[in-house]
């Protein structure tokens, strides 16, 4: 397991010189400036790859651009409307870029209009800390009070559209507003920025397509670029619904293990591939991430480990991010699962025996809560996640442990 760390470039309050002191081996990053449909000129990911390549004082890191997190996919693709087919273009020229550059993995993700959804950005844990958190109450009197989408109050279960009156009668201007933005904060350190009349446009492009129509699309997207992707080395991995249930209305269609079977099987091909990310796919109770692991597991090429601990029963359901060993995915288990793959991949001599994760998110603690770093990006936080996760490696790699 190859331990990354993601960089939201030279503006992230966490630097090449403190992913250094983590120890970590490789860097995930993306072009977050460039807009969404453009193609990453060859000479941008090179600026990239030099930025990661320096410590602050100008001498070498050591570090390598190793996965790109992520290249987006444009909102006409989603929908195949508008000039989805000049950024189908622009896709597979940004692929034989990120290939010429050494660059083999690329994650992306296939939610229409925002790319994870909380309602707290720094909600405060028992401990003191903060954390980010899903609050299906908050997020109702969002949708039903301040976004007012028509509907909104049937596509809760039930008794929660009767809570979420109550509780936006009751919650400060202040408060609205900051609900209103951390639902719509979409992707850190990307170069859009959505407001209330920007989703609202969005939902109403949306309002008839549903999950088979999406699943659809997202099939004929990887039609067109998968091709492309084996023919320049690189394995692409489809990110999970983030959370992993409807929204807004709107289609979901990598939310289960089901849906990345479909979508696996419809494209079957090495380089159309798995994000299994244990955080986004733990707000489910129903998702098996140990066995998802087992049976994916050769269709995974990137892992992002954190957890969540689910506050409430039911699918959709309240959550906040756990510590790492904290949440409902036995994570020992899970780290199990990817070493017996990786395994696998050594015995077949596969090149890509080495399976990068990171330690996604985190608890903001101690300097965390004054160095104001990207929402769920903390220094000392992702370090305590990744230590945690080293001393699963450890153990279970250990010849005390009767590995092998």
């Amino acid at each position: 397991m190859r331990q990354a760390w993601r960089w939201f470039g030279p503006g992230d309050g966490v630097g090449i010189d403190d992913m250094l002191q983590a120890g970590v081996e490789g860097v995930v990053s993306a072009l977050h400036h460039v807009p969404t449909g453009t193609a990453w000129g060859a000479e941008a990911i090179r600026a990239r790859q030099s930025e990661i390549a320096r410590r602050a004082d100008g001498s070498p890191s050591g570090l390598a651009w190793e996965v790109v997190e992520s290249l987006p996919v444009s909102e006409d693709i989603k929908k195949q409307s508008g000039e989805w087919r000049a950024h189908l273009d622009a896709y597979r020229e940004s692929l034989r870029h990120l290939s010429a550059a050494g660059i083999e993995v690329v994650c992306y993700n296939f939610m229409p209009v925002l790319d994870w959804t909380r309602t707290e950005l720094a909600w405060r844990t028992t401990h003191g800390g903060t954390a980010m958190r899903f609050d299906l109450t908050d997020f109702a009197a969002f949708d039903i009070h301040i976004l007012e989408r028509p509907g909104a109050a049937e596509s809760f279960p039930d008794g929660v559209a009767e809570a979420a009156a109550r509780r936006f009668a009751e919650m400060p201007e202040a408060r609205r507003k900051e609900l209103s933005e951390s639902i719509v904060f979409g992707l850190p350190g990307a170069a859009e920025r959505f407001d209330l009349e920007d989703v609202r446009g969005h939902l109403s492009e949306y309002a008839a397509m549903t999950p088979e129509t999406l699943r659809g699309h997202l099939v004929d997207f990887l039609s067109e670029v998968v091709p492309e992707a084996e023919r320049c080395g690189i394995r692409l991995c489809c990110h999970p619904d983030d959370p992993p249930f409807p929204l807004l209305g709107l289609p979901r269609v990598m939310s289960t293990e089901a849906d990345y079977r479909a979508v696996l099987d419809a494209v079957d091909s090495p380089a159309n591939g798995v994000t299994l990310c244990s955080g986004s796919l733990g707000a489910r109770a129903d998702n098996d991430l140990p066995g998802m692991m087992a049976r994916l597991g050769p269709r995974v090429h990137f892992l992002h480990l954190r957890n969540v601990l689910r506050e409430t029963e039911g699918t959709p359901c309240s959550f906040h991010e756990a510590e790492h060993l904290g949440g409902g995915t036995d994570m020992v288990a899970l780290v199990k699962a990817v070493l017996d793959e990786e395994a696998r991949r050594r015995a077949a001599g596969r090149a890509d025996a080495s399976i990068p994760f990171r330690p996604d998110h985190g608890q903001d603690i101690l300097d965390d809560l004054t160095r104001k770093a990207q929402p769920g990006y903390p220094a000392i936080g992702r370090l305590k996640g990744l230590a945690e996760l080293r001393g699963i490696i450890a153990a279970l790699t250990h010849p005390v442990s009767g590995a092998a």
